[in-house]
């Protein structure tokens, strides 16, 4: 297969190619070769390659020729190609690479419409400007859909001229529960279309998702050449497993960041409150070192985050599953987890944030003792090799410092308290739950790992006995917030609560307190309401009808202890006239037979 540029249709003008060669691809990778000449022969395709291996340019550079090489021109309003994303990030990241082709081609134009900003502005940009291409994400673009303005045009209208239809990173669109909105869209669409679907991995789900979007798709499934197996991730990527001890976890994670100061690293946590809390600890551990913080609550701050992360040379961003699908950013070094992600799946999608357009990379997943098994059951799962990385030895002792910076602002404290209880939430809802069970975890170690101060207070701790853990004895109300507004409201409603005995905006509980006379009365109808209905339900045998029954059970009693032959049993019952009857039947067959 041609893997060059060159060996593009002649009708792929220059200054596309050069495009290309700007985003730095001087050849072709295999899902590109294999993609691009299928799509532009008027083929749907279903492609399935390892994350980093440059899907995004393998249905842009089509997209692109198709809609120049139309016979009839798009009008401002006609909508030539819609593209699908799973998140905001992607889509911006798309939008972004498309704009590199629309400075060669002023003919066409684009938009781009997310979630996080208000859908009317969306509405009256495409009303004033319109788009040739439009890229989004599912849920906006079926609010935007099913707004089918009176005055003017609108998208619904729009789309009824897409040539082109890409869904990117399908496999995570269905992750996320877009499939019936998948489906509404598609409603929208011209069926004479072309479909390109791109994922990492194809589930059934994707499969589902090819029978009901793309006629007769070319399935295209592209691995690298000395990869064994199925691998699901590049070669170029170095993946490890490192095991630490509970308590020693964070501070294990500063010395492995400490390390790689001059390098790009991004680190992943469970939940958002895990994001929030480490970010403020490390800002404080970590001086010298740029710390960034992404995850899906951020809303609008998410884009300049984003964005700052890509353009540093070396720095950490704390991030959530939210940046572990598709977005390309640059001279990622390493990636950090700092446990094991809810879903197998998504293992590999986060370390495909390293190692992507042939760049080496290293990937690392920190694990406690009682997860070891995690690393054969992501080499059975994922079909991804994890190699063991010895642990730091010495790592510094920053429970004190922690407890201390929640002890100078209630803030903090309010944080550490929700990453804890946020981590043990997601824990025990792990996909993988029989090996990372909450059973075999040591909570209070993991509490002085978080630096907590005390115990929340939690259904999953109810009757668990926490050992290795020491209370700070204090009266936790002296701890003071260091915004001074937020400190007097918390003044005033302390103050209410020592009046009332409860906390303003809190509702009143309220136990529901039963005497005993009543439980046992309570009991007492139920029992008789109870043998009521089996009275009405049952059958009211005779006394000749019980005695018959317990004959029966007479017999069947003696054939089992041996006091009765087989030929008595059978002639009490009847069974021996039956027989008779059976064989006198074989006999006659047998005759009519002669």
């Amino acid at each position: 297969m041609d893997t060059s540029w060159g060996s593009l249709p002649v009708k792929l003008l220059t200054p596309v190619r050069q495009t290309i060669k700007d985003f730095g691809f001087q050849n072709m990778t295999p899902v590109q070769a294999a993609c691009i000449p299928l799509l532009l022969s008027h083929k749907d395709v279903a492609a399935e390659a390892v994350t980093g291996s440059g899907k995004t340019l393998a249905f842009l550079v089509p997209v692109i020729q198709i809609l120049r090489q139309r016979e009839e021109p798009l009008k401002k309003h006609d909508v030539g190609a819609l593209i699908v994303s799973p998140t905001r990030e992607l889509a911006t990241q798309i939008h972004e690479v498309l704009q590199g082709f629309l400075k060669h081609s002023p003919q066409l134009t684009s938009m781009l419409t997310v979630g996080g900003s208000f859908a009317g502005d969306d509405v009256q940009f495409y009303k004033t400007n319109g788009a040739h291409i439009v890229v989004a994400t599912p849920g906006r673009l079926e609010d935007l859909l099913a707004r089918n303005t009176v005055e003017g045009p609108s998208l619904a209208a729009g789309v009824k001229a897409v040539d082109v239809l890409i869904l990117d990173e399908a496999d995570r669109l269905l992750d996320l529960g877009f499939f019936s909105t998948l489906n509404t869209i598609l409603a929208y669409l011209p069926k004479q279309r072309r479909t390109g679907l791109f994922s990492a991995t194809q589930t059934t789900d994707v499969i589902s998702l090819i029978r009901a979007g793309l006629r007769n798709p070319i399935q295209v499934k592209v691995k690298e050449k000395e990869a064994t197996g199925d691998e699901r991730t590049p070669l170029s990527l170095q993946n490890y497993y490192m095991v630490c001890e509970e308590e020693k976890k964070f501070a294990t994670l500063v010395s492995l960041l400490k390390a790689k100061e001059s390098e790009k690293t991004m680190t992943f946590f469970p939940t958002c409150a895990c994001v929030e809390y480490f970010t403020v600890v490390l800002r404080e551990v970590l001086k010298n070192t740029q710390i960034l913080s992404l995850h899906g609550k951020m809303k609008d701050r998410r884009f300049k985050v984003f964005d700052q992360f890509r353009s540093l040379e070396s720095g950490v961003l704390l991030c959530t599953d939210v940046m572990c699908r598709g977005v390309d950013i640059p001279s990622v070094d390493w990636v950090i987890q700092y446990d094991p992600p809810s879903t197998a799946s998504a293992f590999v999608h986060r370390c495909g944030r390293t190692a992507r357009g042939g760049n080496e990379g290293s990937a690392v997943v920190m694990l406690l003792p009682c997860e070891t098994d995690y690393v054969e059951f992501i080499h059975l799962n994922q079909k991804v090799t994890l190699h063991a990385m010895e642990a730091p030895a010495d790592v510094p002792d920053l429970l004190k410092k922690m407890r201390k910076l929640q002890l100078q602002d209630r803030l903090v404290m309010d944080k550490a308290n929700r990453a804890f209880v946020s981590f043990i939430q997601s824990y025990a809802k792990h996909e993988c739950n029989v090996i990372l069970n909450i059973k075999s975890l040591n909570l209070g170690r993991v509490a002085s790992s978080f630096g907590l101060l005390r115990m929340p207070r939690m259904p999953e701790l109810k009757g668990v006995t926490i050992t290795d853990f020491q209370q700070v004895k204090m009266d936790y109300n002296a701890i003071a917030y260091k915004d001074k507004q937020k400190e007097k409201s918390r003044q005033q409603k302390l103050s209410t609560y020592r009046e009332t005995g409860q906390w303003p905006g809190m509702k009143p509980f309220t136990p529901k307190t039963v005497s005993w006379s009543d439980k046992k009365d309570k009991k007492a109808k139920k029992k008789k309401k109870i043998e009521k209905k089996m009275k009405k339900r049952s059958h009211q045998f005779t006394q000749e009808e019980l005695d018959d029954l317990e004959e029966d059970i007479r017999m069947v009693k003696k054939l089992k202890k041996g006091k009765i032959k087989d030929k008595d049993f059978d002639k009490y019952f009847g069974c021996e006239a039956e027989a008779e009857i059976e064989g006198n039947s074989d006999e006659k067959n047998k005759l009519n037979e002669k």
